[in-house]
């Protein structure tokens, strides 16, 4: 088959719903180089600091809904992100992602080997 389809609740959340939830679509979608994740931070949420080093991917986040903060943790900068705004992050670029608005903010995140 030419296409794969999926839904977002296809596969289990990897964040307890009381924190949002995040999505990994990557072997839903059977896709062998692109990432595809879906991720919902309630208020005060934030994600796992990390960077893709071991998988040498880059990555672009992208905001559906709300005000993403990005913190990049080895420069001590934050990259505020409203809906329709993108970044695009190093494989090496440490960071990690915060709610810090009112509303759930939604992101898609994509990733691909360099």
């Amino acid at each position: 088959m030419g296409y794969d389809t999926a839904s977002k609740t296809d596969p289990e959340s990897v964040v307890p719903e009381e924190f949002g939830g995040m999505w990994f679509l990557k072997d839903e979608l059977e896709s062998d180089h692109v990432g595809f994740s879906i991720l919902e931070l309630e208020p005060g949420g934030k994600g796992k600091e990390h960077d893709e080093t071991h998988t040498d991917q880059e990555e672009i986040y992208y905001v559906v809904e709300g005000t993403a903060e990005i913190e990049l943790t080895d420069r001590d900068e934050t990259v505020t992100l409203e809906a329709d705004d993108l970044v695009r992050l190093d494989a090496e670029e440490s960071r990690q992602i915060f709610n810090r608005g009112d509303e759930r903010v939604k992101l898609v995140l994509v990733g691909a080997p360099l």
